[in-house]
């Protein structure tokens, strides 16, 4: 066996944890991602209609059928994971790390990646399409957050960020997730206010010495209730001692999901693109999605040393989006990824090269309309984005002593963006020019960082570290459909665009750990996040234009500022953790926490702004305090011989947003939160009842006329029975069927003719509801 193989397969890979529960606090609990890619072999899907057909349901029942003979296959066959992860640091008591056990029971219910994060304290979903929800951390999201999907910096290349990093991952393909909540050590972090997630897909995995050629692979599917949703997911792979090579795939498909309960008037939409039709009032519209992935990964291993390629393709034909105005129409992807991991007599070396190519389009789906008369006369509003992002990833770590490891790094980050919108035919509003909406957009960043992590003691850990980082924007000149939109557009081009921002963050963190069965910890960051090209170049005071720029879902108009300066967040943070001396039994962490946000990019009243109505708004610098709780634990409640084993599991958030300079809450804050869940085991069968309390939101950002919504209580069991190489999982969301609003949900402008804002088709006053009693069911086969 090689020395790569014996040293880094029992270094680096994580112990067994259990489900959902933060990484140990250990010295050297680290994991870290290699580049997760894909390759298409299918052409583009037809256009998704709002009841589809369900091809994968009815391959279900083949699907069971197939794995029936295999089900004896030994576990012998399966390719034994060598897997190789580069260096990371200590994880911090706040962190967490959802297992691949962890993920399996959770694929069947959701085909939303970021959903995956649902059990990990802090964190919180912002509600988009149905598969590009928005992670936020203790009330920070979107941007505010560094997201890496297998060592990749992605950038959502869309003006209402209908593409964002996490959904360029199908959940099937999501090996672990780290999530690094406020603390982020600076080789972890960078761009970014509150906090890291890593997303790891499967590693390279090899034969064993001696083993010669082996293969292996699975097939999957499952089917969804409500919306009727469904989907399948195949992976092959062909290994030997050296070289390994993998494919996979998936797609799935929903039509629109229905609420509990009507929330709307049936006649809210009589004019879309599809005609004149109605839609039910518990039907949200526009939360249809039609997307399939494919990747392709080849690594070869060598003594010390790993090299992996990996090729990625995305194609989403459509996905629609009940909190925008408009809808995706399209969005095709495609990801080129190269790495390297060695092992030397000082230390280790990672590095790693990316590029992406996004052509993401949007337009009115089959559920909305431009506005009212123009069915026939209109050909919708189409609005096209081209974004590439080529980026380079240089880090190593040198053991100094058996105390101390020095990290240092050095990444760079080049972004390219066009956001145009087509004339349209027959409106003289938007013709006869293309829009301009960014032009040679041009975001760049150079980053250096050093981390020096020292164990004093048995008892004693420090982590230390500081990061440089350049950002330089630009954008070019722009122009609008036609002399209507001169005004705006030649201010703009005069005025002078280049941007350059030094910025420096600091993590400083110290953990004791006086016996197995404790350890408490405390630290402070300092994080910064330059405005991203949206925020500083959307240009025009145009109401239409406004209403197409908006990338938080408040159904707002939004125009951006050149002059806006980079946020930056202090956050102070303290830890404790109480567990039993093998962590098996019981577990309680406690995480108190407190940011302090200058310069925080917030929205402020223009012109016209009026409350209980959508606005017209504007951006500016101002100052934010946030500060909150989080509270997890489990405890095993013992075995009832011939029944099984029982365990219960909970969390609690809770966080609080305030704007200092205006005294109003922050938008898209979660209320109060929490989640118990009751576990039995038997055998290779496990059950699962899951309480999700949510309290009422009567905090709301009063300049975005953000709506308050209830609280809530819903009921989700599961279960699964694994018959060697065959799993099989079930369940039902929502048992009693319990009608709720999403607090992080938006406003509802799902359907009718949502270019006019306020009007009567689309009208302000309404919150995305979340789904109805759905149940489904599951079927994955490894042979």
């Amino acid at each position: 066996m090689t020395a790569i193989r014996q040293n880094l397969h029992a270094r680096w890979v994580p112990a067994a944890q259990p489900s959902l529960e933060a990484a140990p606090a250990s010295a050297r609990a680290r994991d870290m991602p290699s580049m997760k890619t894909m390759k298409t072999l299918a052409t583009p899907a037809p256009r998704l209609p709002r009841a589809p057909t369900s091809p994968a349901l009815r391959r279900l029942p083949l699907l069971v059928a197939l794995a029936l003979p295999y089900a004896a296959i030994g576990a012998e066959t399966v390719l034994d994971p060598v897997l190789v992860r580069a260096p990371m640091p200590a994880a911090p008591i706040g962190s967490a790390n959802v297992t691949r056990e962890a993920l399996q029971s959770l694929t069947s219910s959701t085909s939303d990646s970021a959903r995956l994060l649902g059990g990990v304290p802090g964190v919180s979903t912002q509600g988009a399409g149905g598969v590009s929800s928005l992670p936020t951390i203790r009330g920070l999201g979107d941007d505010r957050l560094r997201i890496r999907v297998d060592g990749a910096d992605l950038i959502s290349s869309c003006a209402n960020h209908m593409n964002p990093p996490l959904s360029y991952i199908d959940p099937t393909d999501v090996d672990s997730i780290q999530v690094y909540a406020g603390l982020s050590p600076v080789s972890a972090g960078g761009d970014g206010l509150g906090g890291t997630i890593v997303v790891n897909s499967l590693a390279p995995r090899f034969a064993k010495a001696g083993e010669g050629t082996l293969t292996s692979g699975e097939i999957g599917g499952h089917y969804r209730s409500n919306g009727n949703a469904t989907g399948v997911n195949a992976a092959a792979e062909l290994a030997t001692e050296t070289l390994s090579v993998r494919y996979a795939g998936s797609t799935a498909q929903a039509g629109n999901y229905r609420a509990a309960r009507d929330f709307k008037p049936d006649a809210i939409a009589t004019y879309t693109r599809s005609g004149t039709q109605k839609i039910d009032g518990d039907e949200v519209g526009s939360s249809a999605y039609q997307t399939q992935n494919h990747q392709l990964g080849i690594a070869y291993r060598r003594d010390n040393h790993l090299l992996d390629l990996k090729v990625a393709y995305q194609n989403i034909a459509e996905q629609g989006f009940p909190n925008q105005h408009m809808d995706m129409t399209g969005n095709e992807s495609t990801r080129v990824n190269l790495g390297y991991q060695g092992e030397f007599g000082w230390g280790r070396l990672n590095a790693r090269a990316w590029h992406e190519d996004t052509r993401h389009d949007m337009d009115f789906g089959p559920d909305k309309l431009y506005w009212y008369g123009m069915a026939h006369n209109v050909a919708g509003m189409p609005m096209s984005t081209r974004g590439r992002t080529t980026g380079l990833n240089l880090g190593a770590e040198f053991s100094l002593s058996a105390r101390d490891l020095l990290r240092v790094g050095a990444e760079s980050q080049r972004y390219r963006l066009n956001d145009f919108w087509d004339p349209v035919a027959n409106s003289p509003m938007m013709s006869p020019n293309t829009f301009l909406n960014i032009r040679d957009g041009r975001r760049d960043r150079y980053d250096a960082y050093a981390e020096w992590e020292a164990s004093w003691s048995p008892q004693w850990l420090t982590l230390a570290g500081v990061r440089s980082s350049t950002v330089k924007t630009d954008a070019g000149t722009v122009q609008g459909y036609n002399a209507m939109y001169g005004a705006d557009a030649a201010a703009f081009n005069k005025a002078d665009r280049s941007r350059s921002d030094r910025n420096w963050d600091l993590s400083v963190l110290a953990r004791y750990t006086p016996d197995a069965r404790q350890s408490y910890e405390g630290g402070y960051t300092r994080k910064t996040r330059s405005p991203n090209l949206y925020e500083r170049y959307t240009w025009s005071s145009n109401k239409m234009a406004m209403a197409m720029n908006n990338w938080v879902n408040d159904g707002n108009g939004y125009i951006g500022a050149i002059d806006l300066e980079p946020e930056v967040a202090h956050t102070f943070s303290v830890s404790a953790d109480w567990h039993d001396a093998q962590r098996t039994k019981w577990a309680v962490k406690l995480t108190p926490y407190l940011s302090f946000v200058d310069n925080y990019i917030d929205a402020v009243r223009r012109a016209g702004w009026a409350p209980g109505q959508f606005n017209y708004l504007g951006l500016a610098n101002q100052d934010a305090r946030l500060y909150g709780i989080d509270l997890s634990g489990f405890a095993t409640l013992g075995t009832v011989e011939g029944v099984g084993s029982f365990a219960l599991r909970g969390l609690v958030g809770y966080v609080h947003g305030r704007n200092a300079d205006s005294g109003e809450p922050l938008y898209n804050v979660m209320p109060l939160n929490a989640r118990l869940s009751l576990e039995h085991r038997s055998g290779n069968w496990s059950n699962t009842v899951d309480q999700e309390l949510v309290s009422g939101k009567d905090r709301v950002s009063g300049v975005r006329n953000e709506r308050e919504t209830g609280g809530y209580g819903l009921t989700h069991l599961s279960s699964s029975y694994t018959l060697k190489s065959l799993r099989l999982d079930v369940g039902i969301e929502n048992l009693f069927d319990k009608y709720y609003a999403l607090p992080l949900g938006g406003a509802y402008i799902g359907q009718g003719t949502t270019m006019s804002l306020n009007g009567a088709g689309a009208p302000y006053g309404y919150s995305v509801p979340g789904m109805g009693r759905s149940v489904y069911v599951g079927a994955n086969l490894k042979f």
